[in-house]
């Protein structure tokens, strides 16, 4: 499901800044997107954890597969900027909808001393659309042109979606959901109200969350520009952009399972505090990358970043309730992606007076997050 899914989203998605500044969307829409990526990451968080609890993680994961596609057929159907914002509404948070129910799943077909690894070999599945999708879609880009280019690559999408949903309705067991397979079982209800839900975040949990808002800040404000940057400032093709993609999935794709495996057997705090660290540096490294070469090693810091992603998820199960995994997660993920949302929003304004100020403002957050979790974060047995 992951990589069918993945691969036909990265395809088009890591594009989509080209894709509206070329139908003329400007700036002020790239922002918009990824803005507004952040703020669905956000409000889907938590209907797709409860969801999950509800009527299990396989229902679920189906529904959030349709919706995908639809926003995929709505960008084919009609190549106007405005049609862009509309359709990713349903296909650009994809992941955000699904994360909750997919961490469910690993929860309950692993022993807790697995989680780490369960997450990482997840981690480690999506980065291979991750790294493959944008190195086709380059491809096409480079060889249809920034418009008919990406509708291709959305087409592809479209139909890797339909095979993903065939597979998910043969091949996933139904989740114990309260309703999965149709008949209540003698479990409570998840909680429905998210204010209540994110009132229930646990202290040791609330201490990472303050962390990660400031290292996604760090993330975000520069986000969606950064192909801009490598395309537009530094002169790298679209095709060329897609390989530095490769070579940071494939960093990340090195490091997940041999990390995951330490992490396991000793605390996580080392493993999030490092990959913050990552986070930090990258936008101020990307500052100074005005060549391919430099790019590369810039990209390969950028894989780094998910040295200890599989550790902080991890962390996250491990701190929620036993009796609502899901609906806390989703409760976690609601809180931080409406405060980074703005962090996104603001990254157009600040993309406008200069990529010098956007970067060096991103940086500015993640030194700031990085000293919270030093000072703050607590392993599990410590909390």
């Amino acid at each position: 499901m992951v990589i069918l899914l993945g691969l036909g989203e990265k395809m088009a998605e890591r594009f989509l800044p080209l894709y509206l500044v070329a139908l003329g969307g400007g700036a002020l829409s790239v922002g918009m997107l990824n803005g507004m990526d952040n703020l669905l990451s956000a409000l889907y968080s938590f209907p797709g954890g409860y969801l999950s609890d509800r009527f299990g993680f396989k229902r679920a994961l189906m529904v959030f597969n349709l919706l995908a596609m639809f926003g995929f057929l709505v960008v084919i159907v009609f190549p106007v900027w405005q049609a862009v914002i509309i359709g990713s509404i349903f296909f650009i948070s994809w992941t955000a909808i699904s994360l909750p129910a997919t961490m469910s799943l690993i929860s309950q077909v692993l022993p807790g001393n697995r989680h780490t690894l369960g997450v990482s070999l997840h981690s480690l599945v999506r980065r291979i659309p991750m790294a493959l999708g944008p190195l086709l879609g380059g491809v096409l880009i480079t060889q249809f042109g920034e418009v008919d280019g990406t509708r291709w690559a959305f087409g592809a999408a479209f139909v890797l979606g339909g095979v993903s949903l065939v597979f998910q309705g043969r091949m996933i067991e139904a989740g114990a959901g309260r309703l999965a397979g149709g008949q209540p079982q003698e479990r409570p209800l998840p909680e429905s109200n998210p204010l209540r839900a994110v009132r229930g975040i646990p202290p040791a949990l609330r201490r990472l969350l303050v962390s990660d808002i400031l290292i996604r800040f760090c993330e975000q404000i520069p986000y969606a520009f950064v192909v801009l940057w490598v395309v537009n400032v530094v002169g790298v093709s679209p095709a060329g952009f897609g390989v530095l993609t490769a070579i940071e999935m494939a960093t990340a794709i090195l490091i997940y399972i041999p990390v995951a495996a330490l992490a396991d057997r000793s605390g996580k705090k080392p493993f999030v505090l490092i990959t913050f660290g990552f986070f930090a540096v990258f936008p101020l490294i990307l500052l100074f990358s005005r060549s391919f070469p430099l790019l590369v090693l810039a990209f390969i810091v950028r894989g780094l970043k998910e040295f200890g992603e599989p550790a902080r998820k991890a962390l996250i199960l491990e701190l929620c309730p036993v009796e609502a995994k899901a609906g806390t997660f989703g409760a976690y993920y609601l809180v931080r992606d409406v405060v980074v949302s703005v962090a996104a929003f603001g990254g157009a304004f600040l993309w406008q007076v200069s990529p010098a100020v956007n970067f060096l403002a991103a940086f500015g957050f993640g030194v700031v997050g990085l000293g919270w979790y030093g000072f703050f974060g607590r392993d599990p047995v410590n909390v």
